[in-house]
């Protein structure tokens, strides 16, 4: 496995981390966009969020194990929408929490996300995926 596959895979590992901290503290009931999507989905506002973390964790699988394992032409596409989704994550929590003065669900892995985007976005940028097409 290559350092683009690795980092690629650790970074939706830290995604289901970040998806689990957010559950158990309720960003569905505290955050507005949480709350609508999750709302869309079920009733059950804590069943639709974990609904959509799970079929995100899994898409984000599905990515590392067909397009980026075997280097298919949107690979590269796809680790870019990955880094652009961390990367709002890496910094939008935090933002979040100083504007709160607080904690605020999901913070405590938002910074393992930004690094770990930023890191994949370095490997994009000098073409060490070995996933160009």
């Amino acid at each position: 496995m290559n350092r683009f596959e690795l980092a690629f895979l650790a970074l939706v590992g830290a995604q289901a981390a970040h998806s689990f901290e957010e559950y158990v503290g309720r960003l569905y009931d505290v955050f507005p966009p949480a709350r609508a999507v999750s709302g869309l989905i079920s009733q059950d506002r804590a069943r639709g969020f974990v609904i959509f973390n799970l079929a995100l964790v899994g898409f984000g699988l599905w990515c590392f194990l067909f397009p980026v394992r075997r280097r298919w032409r949107s690979a590269v596409p796809l680790a870019q929408f990955w880094v652009a989704i961390e990367l709002v994550n890496g910094i939008g929590h935090p933002l979040w929490s100083v504007i709160q003065l607080g904690y605020t669900p999901g913070v405590a892995t938002a910074p393992v996300l930004l690094v770990l985007a930023l890191y994949l976005a370095r490997q994009l940028r000098a073409g060490q995926s070995s996933a160009r097409g």
